[in-house]
């Protein structure tokens, strides 16, 4: 096998972030009588709320800013839509929705399968998050993720994100990984396929989407069962 340590990414790769993030601010909805102050249409609530983290975590991968503001920043920005200037009410969501949303176990389809498969292959597996580390490893634990996973890789514990090489550094030296013999799979062009670059690894751009592709991976799929083509 050309390969043997596969770095997987997180969220949006494996554990469905969009489902469970939603399922997490229709909890928040409801709890916070949010229909009451004026946001009866959660669909549109729930759509506005991620263009706002995207374009937060963006920046917050950037380094223009810091993780506790992007925590409630997010939720603050998703109710001023809604003419709702309310700093604490945004503080108490952003607490509520990271304490839920690790609870929620939605993941890709096939991911447990294709995990067992590679698992049973004897790749060793490991995973590189730009996500919180303590909601991270909550996530992993919940959805029965842990056992496939021989390191986990954080942005705060390498004090890096990606797609800054160092964190890529810290990840093959945590697992004893060969350069050549590792791989990133990923759904982030811009830190998962363009970090791996940035440090000479092959990639696999998980393409769940279906979008045009802007960054050179070393092997495109859209649904995670292709990875049997490839391992």
């Amino acid at each position: 096998m050309p390969y043997q340590h596969l770095f997987f990414d997180l969220d949006h790769t494996i554990w469905d972030f969009e489902m469970n993030s939603k399922e997490t601010l229709s909890d928040l909805h409801h709890k916070y009588k949010l229909t009451e102050k004026g946001i009866d249409n959660f669909d549109a609530f729930f759509d506005g709320y991620s263009i706002h983290n995207h374009r937060l975590w963006d920046r917050y991968t950037k380094g223009f800013i810091k993780q506790e503001e992007l925590r409630w920043k997010r939720i603050y920005l998703s109710l001023l839509d809604y003419k709702i200037a309310d700093e604490s009410l945004s503080r108490a969501m952003s607490v509520d929705y990271l304490d839920i949303l690790p609870n929620k176990t939605n993941l890709f389809p096939y991911t447990l399968e294709i995990l067992e498969y590679l698992k049973g292959k004897g790749y060793q597996m490991h995973l590189i998050t730009n996500g919180f580390e303590s909601v991270q490893f909550k996530k992993i634990e919940n959805s029965n993720l842990a056992s496939y996973f021989n390191q986990v890789i954080t942005s705060e514990a390498s004090n890096s994100l990606k797609p800054h090489k160092e964190i890529f550094e810290y990840a093959l030296q945590k697992s004893n990984a060969i350069l050549s013999e590792s791989i990133m799979i990923g759904d982030n062009e811009s830190a998962d396929i363009q970090g791996a670059i940035n440090i000479g690894m092959d990639s696999v751009f998980v393409n769940h989407i279906n979008a045009v592709p802007t960054v050179p991976a070393t092997y495109t799929i859209t649904h995670l069962k292709e990875l049997e083509n490839i391992f």
